[in-house]
């Protein structure tokens, strides 16, 4: 699938609610929301797709992603299975990972599993996106 990041975010609008996550050497942070109300902004340092909820902002480097992956898992509580968009770096690394959110464990919102499967098979599990574009 040849396409920009851009697209696919705004494809990721379909998704309800999910848990935002971003990893470094020292800390998690992990938010809820939904991708919405998305804009963009070209700065020095790269094109960023960024967000403004309530809770959180959301600022994406959309140059500095590579790579996009779909994973299922097993939950580490509980016995379901876990739905996940891993933004890998240039080293492979997830800058960001979209999990879809539940309610009660395995209780997913009406129509969200169905809508990570349909970005996943228009995408396929691993695809890299076109330069960013806004």
């Amino acid at each position: 699938m040849t396409t920009t990041l851009k697209e696919f975010l705004e494809g990721c609008e379909t998704l309800g609610t999910l848990r935002l996550i971003v990893t470094s050497s020292a800390a998690v942070l992990e938010a809820r929301g939904k991708i919405e109300k998305l804009f963009y902004a070209e700065l020095p340092k790269g094109k960023y797709a960024n967000m403004h909820t309530e809770g959180f902002e959301f600022h994406l480097n959309m140059d500095r992603i590579i790579q996009v992956k779909f994973e299922t898992g097993e939950a580490k509580r509980g016995n379901f299975t876990t739905y996940a968009i891993r933004f890998l770096d240039d080293k492979h690394e997830p800058a960001l990972s979209l999990f879809l959110q539940w309610g009660k464990p395995g209780e997913y919102e009406p129509g969200q599993v169905e809508s990570w499967e349909t970005l996943k098979e228009k995408y396929g599990e691993l695809w890299e996106p076109l330069p960013a574009e806004i």
